[in-house]
């Protein structure tokens, strides 16, 4: 099976949506936490939903140019880890800040609109980095082979 779109392969095309959604999610989350109007806008959520964005940057820079251009120093193992943990921290925040806002009925209210997409994005951001998690992983139990089973003796 080829995991090939013509010349990019699925996990490049994965790591361009997750980019474009960051950007969005980060856009989103900062002018929130710089609006800061009251506690229902602001507060630990939404910056854990901040950090959230750059801890990914960092993570989706790691996974997707440290394997392709310094492959001495790729360790695949550290790449599914990192990816867990975005895939997480994700969870968590999107539910802590979906918990905060409830169902409110926002109208014509920006800063309601905008929690409602960053929450929408951060789910978005769940599942992309739950499906890199799952091809990651894959990859590892892939490249494993016959040389790391354990021996009989």
């Amino acid at each position: 099976m080829s995991l090939n779109i013509g010349p990019f392969g699925v996990m490049t095309v994965i790591h361009a949506i997750l980019a474009l959604f960051l950007i969005i999610e980060l856009g989103l989350s900062a002018w929130l936490v710089d609006k800061s109007i009251s506690w229902y806008w602001s507060g630990s959520p939404m910056s854990f939903i901040l950090f959230g964005c750059i801890w990914s940057f960092l993570v989706l820079l790691y996974v997707s140019l440290v394997p392709r251009f310094i492959t001495r120093i790729h360790m695949p193992i550290v790449s599914v880890v990192l990816t867990s943990v975005t895939m997480i921290f994700w969870f968590a925040g999107s539910t802590a800040q979906a918990v905060r806002i409830g169902i409110p009925s926002c109208g014509k209210d920006g800063p309601c609109q905008a929690t409602q997409a960053v929450v929408a994005f951060g789910y978005f951001l769940w599942a992309g980095f739950s499906s890199l998690v799952a091809l990651e992983a894959l990859a590892l139990w892939k490249s494993r082979g016959p040389a790391a089973q354990p021996s009989a003796v």
